[in-house]
């Protein structure tokens, strides 16, 4: 029986039927707790106290904390909410919550809606199942959540139930982070304190925060559940293991930027409208490289509610596309052969009076200011480039870094011609004057006003300066920003405050001098992690090891800079991890690395097992009966070709069930091994070796096999229905 082949038919206009939708503006945020609904719906003197504390970073009164929850949760049951949950972050790289219901007894079948102050500080849910990197043993089950005051609580709305959550962070019984935003937290104090010292020693005395900001651009693809359904690799493992390239990919290059389709706008509208409820800033939307492939971008927030916000866009986005018959694909490589999906993350620091530290400004102070933090930032990812790769290793990631489409391993800072020329011109001691690139000479010695929009954009490079911003290329599209962004303005912390102290040795009695001896010096340190280059060529490569910078091509290599003293000393000296709160977490990524793959493995073992072998076995026996029935019937030269397609499906065959037994034999003996380094490594090198030897002959073997007995959806339905 021919396939059915639907093309998208299950939902299409569910957007089709809507009335016009309101002005954007009427209804940004109606889902969260904001600061307008605060303002209503809480005494003055406890909205300005409340605002105290999350500007000042201290706990809150219990009594305040009464007072703010009872205006929550009437706020919450106005708008239909049934129970409140603390919304969380744990090592799993998704979130979580445990719902309770507002009602408490006071009598006989008698209740009322109570939500107090210590319920809305502190949670306690059973922490025993959420990985802890040997932090507790899970007979220890408990652990605490704990509200973080600078996200807004929300309702989040799921079929009939609407639920009150309450942002917070996730910590253990002993005290230890187990979450992503904890870490985060911490990362942003040190990242303010050190650039205040900083900032005060170039005479700067007004701004008292600084705040780290992120922008991230989410890339997905979008599959029409019809054949979301008919593929178990992808419903288990979150992509196609196996699947034969189809005539036409991304080479004509009429997918990027193009005319977005009409059930494809249908769904980006919905999802906005979503988005905007829950005050997250959705900006940009449009078609991406790969087809079948889009991309969203917000505006800049705070690091701390850009991470909450992308964690519930990904969730929306899952929830959304399900209402319009699609299937939302965040893996990082979901196709073989097309573009994958990143998410690149924007990342700028500022004070809390409005001073882009990043943005070369147009004074002389504002540039040396500017000059400071730039060479901090590189000085930085010069340093700790291992660590910083660590934070983007993850299995899928290692399909896509380096494949032509994505940044390579090796992490390298891209500045562009100006900057490159004025850190030159630094470094030798030169005069900068005017030039077409609008330099301006002031009369500095060796300083010049920068442009913003002094760089041309190289999609090659994975840490790139953009004008007012660094763009971190490298990040998998399924991943939690937390850690990256922890870890950027950890390092960069560390940067600012040794610049610091080499400015308070040398004195303030000339201070650009001191300025530019200092940025001299660094100058020379960090010149091997600046490149402009293709950053997927092959010279490229052999000119990093030249340089002494770190290729870390796969998970497993990359996730040991988290287990060095280097690491263990920078996270413990910020107080972002403890050493043990660090190890736990190359436990947990090194487990949760084996674990995928073993799923895929498995998933790829079952399905060639029970769907392409059987689909070769009928298509050999077809062309043996064919080649029998017509043989000494025709001549010999007409049976031939059939005869060599039925040895050419014979030999496939035959080496797909030698790979398919290999197979086993490699996840068996993986399993086998307790260090969890090794078993990694054993999952890397040798099973997913044996999964590409089997996954060719099946792409093989699928090109070959009648059209009607093969059972799996192919790939240019699944990229161009829809």
């Amino acid at each position: 029986m021919t396939r059915e082949r639907s093309g998208g038919s299950e939902v299409r206009n569910v957007a089709a039927e809507k009335k016009e939708m309101d002005r954007v503006s009427s209804f940004f945020g109606k889902y969260t707790f904001n600061k307008t609904v605060m303002q209503d719906k809480l005494p003055r003197s406890v909205y300005l106290r409340l605002m105290s504390c999350i500007d000042e970073d201290v706990k809150l009164d219990i009594e305040t904390a009464n007072v703010v929850a009872h205006a929550m949760k009437e706020w919450a049951l106005d708008n239909g909410a049934t129970h409140f949950a603390h919304w969380f972050q744990p090592m799993t790289g998704s979130t979580a919550e445990k719902h309770d219901a507002f009602i408490e007894f006071v009598g006989p079948n008698e209740v009322i809606e109570r939500f107090t102050g210590s319920q809305l500080v502190q949670g306690e849910p059973d922490a025993s199942s959420f990985p802890s990197g040997g932090i507790r043993a899970t007979f220890e089950a408990r652990g605490y959540t704990a509200w973080d005051m600078s996200s807004p609580a929300l309702l989040r709305k799921n079929g009939l139930g609407i639920t009150l959550c309450i942002p917070s962070a996730f910590i253990s019984y002993t005290g230890e982070a187990l979450d992503k935003k904890t870490p985060l937290l911490r990362s942003g104090r040190a990242v303010s304190k050190s650039s205040i010292r900083l900032l005060k020693l170039t005479g700067n005395t007004t701004s008292k925060k600084v705040i780290a900001n992120l922008g991230p651009e989410q890339e997905y693809f979008l599959l029409d559940r019809s054949y979301y359904t008919k593929r178990q690799d992808i419903v288990l493992s979150g992509r196609t293991l196996i699947g034969a390239a189809p005539a036409k990919g991304q080479e004509l290059e009429d997918q990027y930027f193009g005319s977005i389709r009409e059930r494809i706008q249908s769904f980006m509208h919905n999802f906005d409208e979503e988005l905007f409820k829950l005050g997250i800033p959705a900006k940009t939307r449009h078609n991406e490289v790969a087809p079948g492939q889009f991309e969203i971008a917000p505006i800049f927030e705070e690091a701390n509610l850009a991470v909450d916000h992308n964690q519930l866009l990904m969730d929306t986005m899952k929830k959304v596309a399900r209402r319009h018959g699609f299937f939302a694909i965040l893996h990082e490589k979901p196709f073989a052969g097309i573009n994958g999906s990143g998410k690149h993350l924007n990342w700028s620091i500022g004070t809390d009076d409005g001073i882009n530290l990043l943005n070369p400004g147009t004074t002389p102070n504002e540039n040396l200011q500017f000059l400071l933090f730039l060479v901090a930032v590189i000085k930085a990812v010069h340093r700790h480039s291992d660590i910083l790769r660590a934070t983007v290793a993850n299995s899928g990631n290692d399909h896509r870094l380096g494949a032509n489409e994505a940044p390579p391993a090796i992490i390298s800072v891209f500045l562009g011609d100006q900057l490159v020329s004025i850190l030159d011109s630094i470094e030798k001691g030169e005069n900068l004057k005017a030039t077409d690139a609008a330099i301006i000479d002031l009369g500095l010695s060796s300083l010049a006003v920068v442009s913003k929009d002094n760089t041309d954009r190289n999609r090659t490079s994975p840490f790139a300066f953009t004008g007012n911003k660094f763009e971190f290329r490298a990040v998998g599209s399924s991943q939690s920003i937390s850690f990256p962004a922890s870890v950027l303005n950890l390092i960069v912390a560390e940067a600012i405050d040794e610049l610091a102290d080499k400015m308070e040795k040398a004195g303030t009695s000339d201070l650009r001098k001191s300025i530019f001896d200092i940025i001299r010096e660094e100058i020379k340190t960090f010149k091997p992690v600046v490149f402009g280059g293709d950053n997927y060529s092959e010279e490229w490569h052999r000119e990093a090891e030249r340089r002494g910078l770190p290729n870390l091509r796969t998970t497993p290599e990359a996730l040991k800079s988290y287990n060095t003293d280097k690491a263990k000393k920078l996270f413990e000296k910020y107080k972002v991890l403890s050493p043990v709160e660090l190890t736990s977490r190359y436990h947990i990524h090194l487990e949760k690395y084996s674990k995928q793959l073993d799923i895929e493995a498995n998933a790829m073992y079952n399905i060639v097992s029970s769907q392409v072998l059987p689909a070769g076995y009928r298509h050999q026996k077809n062309l043996a009966s064919s080649v029998r029935e017509i043989s000494g019937l025709v001549k010999d030269e007409i049976v031939k070709p059939q005869r060599e397609l039925l040895n050419k499906v014979s030999d496939l065959v035959s080496g797909i069930q030698n790979n398919l037994a290999s197979l086993k034999l490699a996840i068996e003996s993986a399993r086998l091994i307790e260090d969890e380094q090794e078993r990694a490594e054993s999952y890397c090198n040798k099973v997913r070796v044996v999964m590409a030897d089997l996954r060719k002959g099946c792409d093989e073997l699928e090109l070959v096999v009648d059209d009607e007995l093969w059972p799996l959806p192919k790939y240019w339905e699944m990229l161009f229905l829809y």
